[in-house]
């Protein structure tokens, strides 16, 4: 009875930043459940290289180059997934951006609005669109990935964490008027997982210790941790929690 509440079988699942870090892991553990994957980020490369791995294990994987900041972009996510697979399940707006580091005075316009553009504006619109497919069908779900940097800024990330508070609120603001239509809306917000994104971070031995000794379980995360997250998220066993964000941070936010 219970085993089953996990089965993801038939279910087409969009995944943005789909080729590495998180959105792959997410991916790979989509698949070990039964959905079928649509893979998506900037570069085709990467994401055949986690479709090999998803179709050497029996899965079945698209692949849909895009860029989140370009409507026409997530346009063209959505009507490829419809086409091929001819209904949306599952959306993970995964897919995120960081291209400076350093307090907020030295954030200028051109990276403000990279960061927004892929981190909120994207996430915003790919939902909506994929929403209105669910909306039909009466039924889906949306995970959003965000970080704990969202309820505690870090220091250097300024703008990335207000981009990743305001996906909290897009999480809380589509999951309050999409209940009716049977879909749910969820987000996760990770702590440090190692992953090349972040690789400053964890890759600088300071930086790493410094986060480590606030965090109760003694260690960083590991993208599988996330993806185990998004697996309960997306199947029945979590049919009745929407509008929340998971904080998934090793106990760091009791410090």
């Amino acid at each position: 009875m219970y085993r089953e509440k996990f089965d993801l079988s038939g279910k087409v699942a969009i995944v943005t930043g789909g080729s590495r870090g998180i959105g792959e892991a997410v991916a790979l553990a989509f698949s070990e459940f039964g959905a079928k994957l649509v893979l998506s980020s900037r570069k085709l490369e990467g994401l055949e290289a986690v479709r090999g791995k998803i179709e050497a294990n029996g899965g079945e994987a698209l692949c849909v180059p895009a860029h989140m900041g370009d409507i026409e972009s997530l346009e063209k996510v959505v009507n490829e997934t419809l086409k091929v697979f001819g209904t949306i399940d599952i959306l993970v707006n995964n897919a995120a951006t960081n291209p400076i580091f350093g307090p907020l005075e030295q954030v200028d316009t051109k990276a403000w609005d990279k960061i927004m553009d892929v981190n909120l504006k994207g996430a915003f619109f790919l939902t909506q669109a994929a929403g209105k497919v669910m909306m039909k069908k009466g039924s889906g779900c949306i995970i959003n990935i965000s970080t704990e940097a969202a309820v505690r800024p870090a220091p250097g990330l300024g703008a990335y964490s207000i981009s990743k508070a305001g996906l909290d609120m897009i999480t809380k603001a589509y999951a309050s008027e999409w209940g009716r239509f049977g879909i749910r809306v969820n987000g996760i917000a990770p702590g440090l997982v190692q992953t090349k994104f972040s690789q400053a971070l964890w890759g600088n031995d300071e930086i790493r210790e410094s986060v480590v000794s606030r965090i109760p379980l003694g260690r960083i995360a590991q993208p599988e941790e996330i993806a185990s997250i998004a697996v309960f998220l997306a199947s029945p066993a979590a049919s009745f929690i929407t509008g929340h964000t998971i904080l998934a941070d090793g106990g760091a936010m009791l410090s």
